[in-house]
């Protein structure tokens, strides 16, 4: 059975990566990313409704009421991600986007293991998940300097580093979303309603944000007349993002945060770098240099480190 979730882990990796690329193509249609975020994850939303409707486990939202507040807001990292890929597959590209976001949830995926934080059974730090930390942390380093080199971006340097950090926090709320579902998933017993929830919650808190960004002018009001125009690829997104997260938290508690999120940054890195070699879903084709070959490998090598300690 192990072999089975260490599977759907690095299956779920690639959606990931998916999920980012496709849902650019919302952004374009929308005009905005906060508003591209609203309508991925309200689409997410709908279609875990459907499926706990149909496995007649609504009743399990009744329980909602006595669970501890911290299991209810894991949510809240899906539209941080989310937005964030929107933001910087443009301008990084998917590769490095990646990178960065593999970087954040390996470290975050360590801090939960080694401290046994929310509800995630502990683990001590062995050198395997020193040496696999290094790796990844030199791998993000190669990649993003290679892809500057390369003329990626032509932003500032005080942009870049703060598109830079953006990644790391987007990919760092992963984890922490995972266990916190994984929480709550064992408080309620059913696992379709404990992602329809971190939907909602998800759903909410992006919205909740659109609403200020364009009262204040900071965004432009949202078009959702175009979005008749995307393809039908650009809607995989929400079920993409359903799938990921339901399947994240089912698998932590039964192989450690660590060895999930080794997996799952595993196959989005193999999958972002298809992508942008490619070209696909309409983004600008980067084919792989040596140099980025070696960045990808070096996090490909810390992650297993990591799995393996």
């Amino acid at each position: 059975m192990t072999l089975v979730y260490l599977a759907a882990a690095l299956a779920v990796g690639g959606l990931l990566a998916l999920q980012a690329s496709v849902n650019l193509q919302l952004g374009k249609a929308v005009g905005t990313p906060y508003g591209a975020s609203t309508v991925q994850l309200a689409v997410s939303a709908v279609l875990l409704a459907v499926v706990a409707a149909a496995a007649g486990g609504l009743g399990a939202l009744t329980e909602l009421g006595s669970v501890e507040w911290w299991k209810l807001v894991g949510g809240i990292a899906s539209p941080i991600y989310i937005t964030s890929a929107i933001v910087l597959f443009p301008r990084l590209g998917a590769l490095a986007s990646v990178g960065l976001f593999v970087t954040g949830q390996m470290f975050a995926s360590i801090a939960l293991d080694v401290g046994g934080l929310l509800g995630v059974a502990q683990r001590p730090l062995g050198p395997g998940m020193v040496l696999g930390a290094l790796a990844v942390l030199a791998g993000i380093v190669v990649v993003i300097r290679s892809q500057l080199a390369g003329g990626a971006t032509q932003a500032s340097p005080a942009a870049r580093a703060g598109l830079i950090v953006l990644g790391l926090v987007a990919g760092a709320v992963l984890p922490v979303q995972g266990a916190t579902n994984a929480a709550l998933r064992r408080a309620l017993d059913d696992a379709f309603v404990t992602g329809l929830w971190s939907f909602l919650v998800a759903t909410a808190a992006i919205a909740v944000a659109l609403l200020v960004l364009v009262s204040t002018g900071r965004t432009p009001r949202p078009r959702f007349a175009p979005l008749r125009t995307v393809p039908w690829w650009g809607w995989l997104g929400g079920l993409a993002a359903a799938t990921y997260v339901t399947v994240t938290f089912s698998v932590i508690p039964h192989i450690g945060a660590a060895t999930t999120i080794a997996l799952t940054v595993t196959g989005q890195q193999l999958a972002s770098a298809a992508i942008d070699h490619r070209g696909w879903f309409e983004l600008p084709a980067k084919p792989i240099t040596a140099g980025r070959l070696g960045g990808l490998a070096a996090l490909i090598i810390g992650c297993g480190l990591v799995q393996l300690a």
